[in-house]
C-alpha cells in the first residue's frame, strides 16, 4: 500500500494550507472521506443502472455486500496517508499501519465469506440432481469457504504484525497429531459424513434398506450420524462411518420414486391361466394405490410343486405405501379367487397304510 504516492499527489493542495502537519492530516483524511463518499455515489449510478438490466437479484445482493467494504477501504487508506503525514516515529506509523491493514483483511474477509454465501446459496437453488452444489450440501461448502477465509484471514494478520508463525504452525500440528489419535472414531464420522453429503447416495425423505436390515425413511444426515424413521415409528440413529462402509439400498433412488409391489401367488393344477391373468389385472386397476404408469403386469413365472406361480407386477407411488398396498391387493386377490372359483393350492399330505400290523398275542 503506497501512500506516499498519494501524499506526493496531493501535495500542491496542502502547500495552501501551511506548514501544520496536523491541518495537513486532517486535510488527507477529510480528502479521502470526500473521495470515498464520491466513489460510494458513483459505484450506486453507474453499477446500479447497469445492475438494473439484469433478471437477477444476485448481482443485486452482490453490489450491496461490495459498497461498504470500497467505501471503508478508501477511508482507511486515507487515514494511513494521514499517520504518515504527521511525521511520527517509525514505531508509531509501523503500529498504525499494521492497524489499518489489519482492518482492511477484516473487512474484505467479511465480504468473502458473506459473498460466497449469496454466490453458493444461488447455485444451490439452480442445482441440477447431480450437482456438486445442492441443498443438501449448502452448509458444507459454506463450512469450507468460511474455515478456508478465516485461516487466510488469520495468518495475514499475523504476517502484518510480523509475527512468527512458525511455532504456531508446529504446535498446531503436534496438537491436531494428538486430537486425531485421541478422536479417531469422531473423525471417522466426520470425514464420512462429508462425503456422504458430497456424494449425496441418499437424501432426506428417501427410503433406505442397510445391510444389516433396518428400513426407514431418511429424516437426518448430519456431519455425525444419520437417523431413520422406522416403520415402526422408532429413530434409529447410525455413524456415519458405517453407513460410508455398508450397502445402502436407496429404495426412493433412480428415475422416478416409484416402487414396484410384486404379489405372488398360486393356483392350482387345471386352472384357466387366462382367468387368472384377467382377475389379478382387475383386482389391480381397481386399487386406487395403484400407479397406472408403468402399468400392472401379471407373470406365470413357474410350474410349482403344489401349483402354477403367478407374480403380479404393480406400483407404489413411493415406499412408504408398500405395506398397505400389498394388504390391499393380498385381500382382494383371494375374495375374487374364491368368488371366481380359482383354487389356491396348499400343501397336502394324503397316508397310505400298506398293511396292518399282525396282532401281537400275549
Amino acid at each position: 500500500m503506497d501512500t506516499q504516492t498519494l501524499i506526493d499527489f496531493l501535495q500542491p493542495v496542502l502547500a495552501l494550507l501551511g506548514d501544520s502537519p496536523w491541518v495537513h492530516a486532517a486535510a488527507v483524511f477529510a480528502i479521502s472521506l470526500l473521495a470515498a463518499s464520491l466513489l460510494a455515489l458513483a459505484f450506486a449510478r453507474l453499477v446500479g443502472a447497469l445492475v438494473q438490466r439484469t433478471g437477477t437479484s444476485v448481482d443485486d445482493a452482490i453490489m450491496g455486500l461490495l459498497r461498504g467494504p470500497l467505501f471503508w477501504s478508501v477511508v482507511l487508506v486515507g487515514a494511513l496517508a494521514a499517520i504518515t503525514v504527521l511525521k511520527l516515529p517509525a514505531s508509531a506509523v509501523q503500529i498504525g499501519r499494521a492497524v489499518v491493514v489489519s482492518v482492511l483483511i477484516i473487512l474484505w474477509s467479511t465480504f468473502l465469506i458473506r459473498f460466497s454465501r449469496v454466490l453458493l446459496t444461488t447455485l444451490s437453488a439452480r442445482a441440477r440432481p447431480q450437482a456438486l452444489v445442492r441443498p443438501q450440501t449448502l452448509p458444507l461448502f459454506n463450512n469450507l469457504v468460511l474455515i478456508v477465509v478465516l485461516a487466510l484471514a488469520i495468518y495475514f494478520v499475523f504476517q502484518t504484525w510480523h509475527i512468527d508463525m512458525t511455532a504456531w504452525i508446529a504446535s498446531a500440528g503436534i496438537a491436531g497429531i494428538a486430537i486425531g489419535f485421541a478422536a479417531k472414531d469422531t473423525l471417522a464420522n466426520l470425514f464420512s459424513g462429508v462425503f456422504i453429503l458430497a456424494d449425496a447416495p441418499y437424501k432426506i425423505g428417501d427410503y433406505i434398506v442397510l445391510e444389516s436390515g433396518e428400513r426407514g425413511k431418511v429424516t437426518h444426515i448430519g456431519i455425525r450420524s444419520t437417523r431413520l424413521l422406522t416403520r415402526d415409528d422408532v429413530e434409529v440413529t447410525i455413524p456415519n462411518s458405517i453407513m460410508g462402509n455398508t450397502r445402502v439400498v436407496n429404495e426412493s433412488g433412480g428415475p422416478h420414486e416409484k416402487f414396484r409391489v410384486r404379489i405372488k401367488v398360486g393356483v392350482a393344477y387345471g386352472s384357466d391361466i387366462d382367468q387368472v391373468r384377467r382377475v389379478l389385472m382387475e383386482v389391480a386397476s381397481n386399487n386406487d394405490q395403484v400407479c397406472r404408469d408403468p402399468e400392472p403386469r401379471v407373470r406365470f413365472r413357474s410350474f410349482g410343486a403344489s401349483g402354477l406361480d403367478f407374480e403380479l407386477l404393480c406400483w407404489a407411488a413411493n415406499p412408504e405405501l408398500r405395506g398397505r398396498m400389498l394388504d390391499a391387493l393380498n385381500t382382494a386377490v383371494y375374495k375374487r379367487f374364491a368368488d371366481e372359483g380359482i383354487e389356491i393350492p396348499y400343501s397336502k399330505h394324503d397316508l397310505y397304510i400298506k398293511e396292518s400290523p399282525a396282532q401281537v398275542r400275549p
